[in-house]
């Protein structure tokens, strides 16, 4: 059942996937986060990084996994062979909005290095099978990306 997940997960993406996640962030931020946080394939949250040439704020809604107070994510892109735009946004500046639910906070972001994706990913496959099909897909290495809220 979890390799079908994964299977239909890629199709959604790659069809109707952009189109949806516009709609899926207004609905987040529309109703403070109590339709949207909760998916099918898992929970998920509004990032908001700024645009690295435009100086924009991006939000993008991204399935995540907890760990601990830090929340995980994966720059798959669908599996496509660029990375996606929110991840290089944050190599200019780490500094982000997250909204969690109803709950927005400031945070950093952080790069798994390859040394702890090795550690991670094991994990998040567990927790979505997606993200390695997604892997599979390109020849890029996919980008796990771990947000901490200041306090």
């Amino acid at each position: 059942m979890a390799v079908v997940l994964a299977k239909l997960s890629v199709l959604f993406d790659r069809t109707v996937g952009r189109q949806f996640y516009r709609v899926h962030r207004f609905v987040f931020r529309r109703t403070g986060g109590l339709i949207g946080h909760r998916s099918p394939a898992g929970r998920m949250l509004l990032l908001t990084t700024v645009g690295r040439k435009t100086g924009q704020s991006r939000t993008t809604p991204l399935l995540y996994m907890p760990d601990g107070p830090r929340f995980v994510v994966v720059g798959s892109n669908g599996g496509r062979d660029r990375p996606p735009a929110w991840v290089l946004n944050l190599s200019a500046t780490p500094a982000v909005e997250i909204q969690v639910g109803r709950r927005r906070v400031e945070a950093d972001a952080h790069v798994l290095t390859s040394r702890e994706k090795t550690v991670m990913w094991p994990r998040l496959i567990e927790h979505y099978e997606g993200w390695g099909r997604y892997q599979e897909l390109t020849e890029r290495e996919i980008k796990i990306v771990s947000f901490l809220p200041r306090r």
